[in-house]
């Protein structure tokens, strides 16, 4: 049987599509459907039944996936690899939001740098940074959101904790921790608003969870890196919600003060998202579990 015709099913697999499949691929749709149909031919039987949006393997297809793929994955890392498969002497292609690489995955990567690893980072949106994993641009990313279907395999990373700030002259017009969680949301309304987009994510995610409530103004100041909400918290312009990872030293200093301190924090959880069947390739395999080994203490 051609192994190109297996590769080209097992890619239609995980992508539930034979247009997302070419472009993984290079292929055209045609050739994609083409070599699809030549398969079902040789084994006399339908893989995928067809629908306007997409396909969903029969269960022959799904049983010829399961036989195969890992087989396939163990070639394309052989031939990608070489024989040395401890080598990590190779670019990793990383990608995720800028403050956590920048902050967590970056440096715990640092010691791979020195046994030859190269690495190179790319930002954006969750949808972004997924939809470049799967169309081949990234190795691995870092995402808040759980990818869904068989083309892309994701592990919890770590659970970020969120903590609501703002610097300590609006702090002391509040009152205590006590004091404006007995005031609920209406304590906070003459604080201005901070966040990184017009939607209001961060803060409109703990509105929900700490007061089952939507935010009802929008925010002061939009600051597209949460790095750039906290100096502008700091500086007075007014209260975010932050991970706790990322404000900690300010929390620490007293340059800023948690205003609430609620019985269940809301959290909010990283995943780390690859290609099914790339962990076989070494140096992605080793970044992947040296950051699975550093979030342990995060």
């Amino acid at each position: 049987m051609d192994l190109a015709l297996l590769r080209t099913f097992v890619t239609v697999h995980r992508a539930g599509s034979f247009t997302r499949a070419a472009a993984l691929l290079g292929l055209s749709q045609p050739a994609v459907t083409s070599q699809i149909r030549a398969l079902e031919r040789q084994l006399g039987r339908p893989l995928f039944l067809r629908y306007a949006r997409g396909v969903t393997p029969t269960t022959i297809g799904d049983e010829l996936a399961h036989k195969v793929a890992p087989h396939l994955d163990a070639l394309t890392a052989i031939t990608e690899t070489g024989l040395d498969r401890d080598s990590v002497a190779r670019t990793l292609h990383l990608a995720g939001p800028p403050e956590f690489l920048a902050e967590r995955a970056l440096p715990a990567l640092t010691p791979l740098v020195a046994q030859g690893l190269s690495i190179r980072t790319a930002f954006g949106s969750a949808d972004e940074l997924l939809t470049g994993l799967a169309a081949g641009h990234h190795d691995l990313t870092v995402t808040t959101t759980r990818p869904r279907g068989g083309l892309l395999t994701a592990t919890p990373l770590c659970d970020e904790e969120h903590v609501l700030i703002a610097a300590p002259r609006w702090a002391a017009r509040l009152g205590d921790p006590a004091t404006v969680q007995a005031g609920g949301l209406h304590a906070l309304d003459p604080v201005p608003l901070v966040d990184v987009h017009e939607s209001l994510p961060l803060i409109a995610r703990y509105w929900s969870t700490v007061f089952d409530a939507e935010p009802a103004v929008s925010a002061a100041v939009i600051a597209a890196d949460l790095r750039a909400v906290l100096t502008c918290v700091t500086a007075g312009a007014g209260l975010a919600v932050l991970p706790r990872y990322l404000c900690a030293d300010a929390l620490g200093r007293g340059a800023v003060v948690a205003l609430l301190d609620p019985p269940v924090p809301p959290l909010r959880t990283y995943f780390l998202a690859v290609r099914t069947g790339t962990l076989g390739l070494p140096h992605i395999a080793r970044a992947h579990e040296w950051l699975l080994r550093s979030a342990v203490d995060w």
